[in-house]
């Protein structure tokens, strides 16, 4: 990475270097933050970070997913007239709104503001995808390409002149050797390089960075002449389209009819927090571990059965301390180690795992922990360091 600023000065360099065109940059800043959060472990590598374009792609079907409502567009940039008419505020308009309207076919129904974040989340359960037609599979595709292409521009001018602040997103396949890549990084992904001490401030800095890129998009939106609007777009409804959140709509059904297979057999699991035994015929919740309300994660690793009185009472969106936390992991290694014991849940969690975790195999191979310890361990110091990061509420 080029930089001539100090690492803690880069954030506010790139939004003081923007003339605030289109959204962009505050967006870049925000997946950029989202991406290392969700990646809680490989800051402990201390080397540059490769992170694919499509991870940040994501990201951005999330954020502008409620900008693209065909019946109620939000402007994210300037319209200016041309010769073939008005030209586009953002160059993904078309191939979003076009996801959008192909989801909302497909569920039946109109979308929520957080049906972005819902997508994604179900497009990183590989086991998922085949619940949606190619068509769609499709739209996603040209989205997640069209996003790609429109984060060389804010990637190229984050500071004074071009590439001033990062380096040209190259191929993974062309930086082996110079760094780390996030999990799941393929040979061909264009990646974009994150200076190591770049990626700990973003970490040290999360949660205010979320909130001042929040804070800039609201108010930058707020400015923006909007079109066929029944009335004026205030700071207010940005912020609520920017902060909603999926709920569980998601019922977990296969989650549940694999675990009710195992207690069938005469598997028992123990409740993390209560130490109470589940066995078959005895009641549960399917914990989220990390609150959906926190990051929408339905990955088999943050999900534990678990008392549903407690967890409907007590735990709800909150994190645990530190002390309930470290008496529960040996509970979540025993949860994780009878997912192994099934075929069709081990080769999910196992995926789940490798697309989420970079010391997993590092932790089997070095400090000679089994996979569901090593597991229990990673989530662990993931769920305390977001609660210490993010101030959270704990239980």
């Amino acid at each position: 990475m080029s930089l001539n600023v100090a690492n803690s000065s880069v954030i506010s360099t790139i939004l003081r270097h923007d003339t605030k065109v289109t959204s962009y940059k505050i967006a870049l800043l925000r997946a950029i933050n989202d991406v290392v959060v969700s990646f809680p472990d490989v800051y402990t590598y201390h080397q540059n970070v490769f992170v694919p374009l499509r991870a940040l792609a994501d990201y951005w079907i999330a954020y502008y997913w409620p900008f693209v409502d065909p019946h109620w567009p939000i402007y994210q940039g300037r319209r200016s007239l041309r010769a073939s008419g008005l030209n586009s505020d953002i160059a993904f308009r078309q191939a979003l709104t076009s996801l959008r309207l192909e989801w909302e076919y497909s569920i039946g129904t109109a979308s929520k503001p957080s049906d972005g974040f819902f997508l994604i989340n179900e497009m990183k359960i590989g086991r998922k995808n085949q619940l949606y037609s190619p068509a769609f599979l499709q739209k996603y595709q040209a989205a997640v390409v069209a996003l790609c292409d429109a984060l060389e521009m804010p990637i190229c001018y984050a500071g004074p002149g071009k590439w001033s602040i990062f380096a040209k997103p190259v191929k993974f396949k062309s930086l082996q050797g110079q760094g780390i890549p996030v999990p799941g990084t393929l040979l061909e992904d264009r990646c974009l390089v994150i200076n190591a001490e770049l990626w700990q401030t973003f970490r040290d800095m999360s949660l205010w960075v979320e909130a001042l890129c929040i804070h800039e998009w609201c108010l930058f939106t707020e400015r923006l002449p909007q079109e066929n609007q029944h009335q004026p777009i205030n700071r207010g409804d940005i912020y609520r389209l920017l902060t909603d959140r999926p709920d569980n709509r998601r019922p977990l059904t296969w989650e549940r009819n694999h675990i009710d297979i195992l207690l069938l057999e005469g598997t028992e699991f123990i409740c993390p927090w209560t130490e109470k035994s589940i066995t078959q015929g005895v009641s549960y919740h399917l914990d989220h571990l990390m609150p959906l309300s926190v990051y929408p994660m339905n990955e088999l690793w943050n999900l534990a059965p678990s008392d549903p009185h407690f967890n409907a009472h007590q735990k709800r969106d909150r994190l645990p301390s530190s002390q309930r936390l470290a008496s529960a992991l040996p509970h979540l290694t025993h949860t994780y180690a009878n997912y192994l014991t099934s075929l069709q849940l081990a080769s999910v969690i196992k995926e789940d795992v490798n697309g989420r975790f970079a010391t997993v195999p590092q932790l089997i191979n070095q400090a000679h922990l089994s996979f569901p310890q090593a597991v229990s361990q990673v989530v662990g110091d993931f769920l305390n360091d977001v609660a210490v990061s993010r101030n959270l509420a704990r239980f």
